[in-house]
Order: structure tokens, then C-alpha cells, then sequence
């Protein structure tokens, strides 16, 4: 019996204690109570039967299978508490790869990933995801950014009120506003008129209408700015035309104390026709020199379709001089068609009154419509290079000539 003791505890020392040693003591594969069974089995050696026999088969049976339980449910445990931490890892490690994976997900969202049925599923899955959350990101951004912008506004307004408010601000606005009411009183005594033609209201939409008044307002409130204004008239105005309902929404009360004239009268009932030139844009004559005797008549209209020869037409009805502005002749056309809005034509025009410069007076024109000056008009330059093109196709045309002499002879 002692004999076999001493075997079993040689088998114990070398096979299950360093095991145990090295992997059971952390992680309480043997429980308290089978390792003290275990000493207590080995400490009654006078309790076993000399004729009992000891069977280590058995023995090693019995160890293994408790290893292995306890080993399985050290596996188990995480497996059954860890999958949504399991996924957390995907796709921590998905991102420091480099995928689309958004920042923050949910445990509905983890699931869904998780029963998602292929990788392809889950990765479009998660790109759906962080899309969505760019998205936010963003929507939040501009809304800040818009925020920020309402601020600065009603600062900025605030300052302008303030400053506003100043007695000397007033003082000066209203002496200048004085001012420009004695200049354009001045012009409709002496000054040279300038006739815009309300007739157009038919071929209009009420947008295009709308544009229009506007123009308008913008060269009335220019020629009252200039220092030696227009005397303008608004020569066959209706009253409740859609015309004079725009004008009332822009100058309320003020309309009826505008220092302009305003008629349903035409204008060749007003005015001598001999004095008469029809600015557009379709005529074949160009203006030369601005002529401070004539009478400029400006077609008020905005034609978003470019209806072209329709104030033409007018003109030539009315047995009117047209004349067109001299565009081809200072600037290099580039796109879009010749007809400029009513407060550039206003622009000019002045300008022309003033200075007699049309570098000065063209310079209203939008720059996207020219490419530059030129210092001779356009016609020339293309006869010039018309000219050079002819030359050297004639030089080709002897070379060649000469050329076939050389290589075939006469026969």
C-alpha cells in the first residue's frame, strides 16, 4: 500500500501539479474542495485495506474529465457575455484599417451588424451608417455656421443704426437729399430729356415687369445722384397698369413727389420727331457722338427671351431716327447677346453727357460680356486679317507650284 501511495504521488508531482501550476492556480481550475479531498486521500494511508488496489486508469479518467469542464466553461462564459463586445472590436479594428465605419453605434445597430448575413451585407450596412452620420455632421455644421453668420448681421446692423443715429449722419443725409432734389428740379426746367418708352407691357410676363420697375428705380435714384441729371419722362404710363403697381410697392407715398414727368401721352405728341433718336439695340445705325440737342428715347423692357426687333419695329412705325451704341467698335464682344439693362444704358448715357469718353461710358458694360478694349474697331481688324490670310495662302500656291515643276518635268 505505501508502495503504491508513493507511485500515485510521483504520478501526481509529474503530470497534473505542474499543470496545475501553470495554468490552474489562475484561473481556479481546481476548486478548494478537490484539492483538500486530495491531500486528505493522500494523508490516510492507514485507512485503505492493504488488500485494496488502486486503479490508475480510473484515476487519470476522472482528472482529464474535470479539466476539460473546466476548461469549457472558462470558453463558454466569455463566448455568451462577449458578442456584442466582439463585435465593438470588428469594427474598432475595421476603422483603424480604414473603412467607413461610423464613430458612434448603438446596440440595436450592433445586432443588426451582427445579423447581418454576408461581410458584404455588413460592410454596406456600416457605410450606410457613417454616410448617415457625415450627414448629421454636416446639417449641424451649417446650421452653426448659419448661426454664427445671423449674428454678425444683426451686429453689423446694430452698428449701422447706431451710427445712423448720429445727429451729424442726419444732418449731412439730409442736406445732400436737399441737394439732389434742387439738381433734379434744376433738370426738369433746363435740363436735356430723356424719354423711356412705357408701352411694352403687353409683351411681358408680370415677372419681367417686375425686373423692370426695378431697373428703373436704379436710374432714377442714379440720375438724381449725377451732377448735371436728366429730365425723365414716362411717356404712355397708365394708371393701375402693372407698371404704376410696382412703382407704388417700391415709392409708397413718396411716387407722387418724384421730380419726374410721367404721361399717357407718346411721346411724339410731347416732343418734335426731328429731335427724336430711338435707342436699340437691332438698329442698323450706329451712334457716333452723344448730341446734346437730341431727345434719346430708351424702350423700357426686359425681354428674358430676347424678343429681338420689337422696339425696332416701334420706331420704324412712328417714322423715328434708331441708332444702336457703338460696341463692336471699343470692345471685343465675347457671349451673350448686345442689350444691356436700364440702369447701365442711365450709366452710360450720363457718362456720356459728362465726359463725351465712351472708354469712360463703356466701362458700365458687364465684364463678362467683353474681352478688352480695342484701339481700332473690329471691322478693320477682320479686313486686316482677311487681308494676311489671302497673302499667305497666295505664297503657299507658288511654293507648291515651284515644288511639282521640281519633282516632274515637262514631259
Amino acid at each position: 500500500m505505501q508502495s503504491a501511495n508513493m507511485l500515485l504521488r510521483k504520478i501526481v508531482r509529474s503530470s497534473v501539479l505542474p499543470y496545475a501550476a501553470q495554468h490552474g492556480m489562475k484561473k481556479d481550475l481546481f476548486p478548494l474542495s478537490r484539492t483538500l479531498s486530495l491531500s486528505l486521500f493522500l494523508k490516510q494511508d492507514n485507512s485503505c485495506k492493504p488488500s485494496e488496489k488502486l486503479d490508475l486508469d480510473a484515476w487519470k479518467k476522472v482528472m482529464k474529465s474535470g479539466l476539460q469542464e473546466e476548461v469549457s466553461e472558462t470558453v463558454s462564459e466569455p463566448q455568451e457575455l462577449s458578442g456584442l463586445a466582439a463585435a465593438r472590436a470588428t469594427l474598432e479594428m475595421w476603422r483603424l484599417a480604414g473603412r467607413l465605419v461610423p464613430e458612434n453605434v448603438s446596440e440595436e445597430q450592433l445586432k443588426m451588424f451582427m445579423d447581418c448575413p454576408s461581410k458584404s451585407a455588413k460592410k454596406k450596412y456600416l457605410k450606410f451608417l457613417y454616410l448617415k452620420e457625415l450627414y448629421k455632421k454636416n446639417d449641424k455644421r451649417k446650421m452653426e455656421e448659419k448661426r454664427e453668420r445671423k449674428l454678425e448681421a444683426q451686429e453689423q446692423t446694430s452698428k449701422t443704426e447706431e451710427t445712423r443715429k448720429s445727429p451729424f449722419v442726419c444732418l449731412w443725409a439730409s442736406t445732400m437729399d436737399k441737394a439732389y432734389s434742387w439738381r433734379a428740379a434744376q433738370s426738369m426746367i433746363f435740363g436735356q430729356p430723356l424719354v423711356f418708352d412705357m408701352s411694352f407691357e403687353k409683351e411681358m410676363s408680370v415677372r419681367e415687369v417686375a425686373n423692370t420697375v426695378k431697373q428703373l428705380v436704379l436710374s432714377e435714384s442714379c440720375n438724381r445722384r449725377s451732377v448735371d441729371p436728366f429730365h425723365i419722362h414716362f411717356c404712355n404710363f397708365k394708371d393701375d397698369s402693372l407698371y404704376h403697381r410696382e412703382f407704388l410697392k417700391y415709392y409708397r407715398e413718396a411716387w407722387g413727389k418724384l421730380l419726374i414727368t410721367v404721361t399717357d401721352q407718346c411721346y411724339t405728341e410731347v416732343f418734335p420727331k426731328d429731335k427724336l433718336i430711338y435707342l436699340t439695340a437691332d438698329s442698323p445705325k450706329v451712334m457716333q457722338t452723344f448730341d446734346h440737342d437730341k431727345i434719346y428715347i430708351v424702350g423700357s423692357m426686359v425681354d428674358k427671351n430676347i424678343k429681338t426687333g420689337v422696339s425696332l419695329a416701334r420706331a420704324k412705325r412712328l417714322g423715328l431716327e434708331t441708332a444702336a451704341l457703338p460696341l463692336e467698335k471699343y470692345l471685343l464682344w465675347n457671349t451673350g447677346a448686345k442689350n444691356l439693362t436700364l440702369d447701365q444704358m442711365m450709366h452710360i448715357l450720363l457718362t456720356l453727357k459728362d465726359t463725351a469718353d465712351w472708354k469712360k461710358a463703356l466701362e458700365f458694360v458687364p465684364k463678362r460680356k467683353f474681352c478688352g478694349f480695342v484701339s481700332k474697331p473690329v471691322s478693320e481688324l477682320k479686313k486686316t486679317l482677311d487681308l494676311m490670310n489671302t497673302l499667305k495662302l497666295g505664297k503657299r500656291q507658288q511654293e507648291v507650284q515651284k515644288e511639282f515643276a521640281k519633282n516632274y518635268s515637262k514631259k
